[in-house]
């Protein structure tokens, strides 16, 4: 979860420099968010995949 908060952190902070005017901020910050989220993503998919052969422990 810690890397979906940094993602959401990153886009507000793309938001608040595109709606401010400043395009190089605003671009980087959005790179960041992007690179973060593909790498949530995939960590997502492997514990999903990884994840299944557990049985419930409830």
């Amino acid at each position: 979860m810690d890397l979906l908060r940094w993602t959401l952190i990153f886009l507000v902070l793309a938001l608040l420099s595109a709606a401010l005017g400043f395009g190089g901020f605003a671009a980087d910050f959005a790179y960041i968010g992007k690179i973060l989220f593909f790498i949530f993503l995939v960590l997502f998919i492997v514990g999903l995949i990884f994840g299944r052969g557990r049985g419930s422990t409830l």
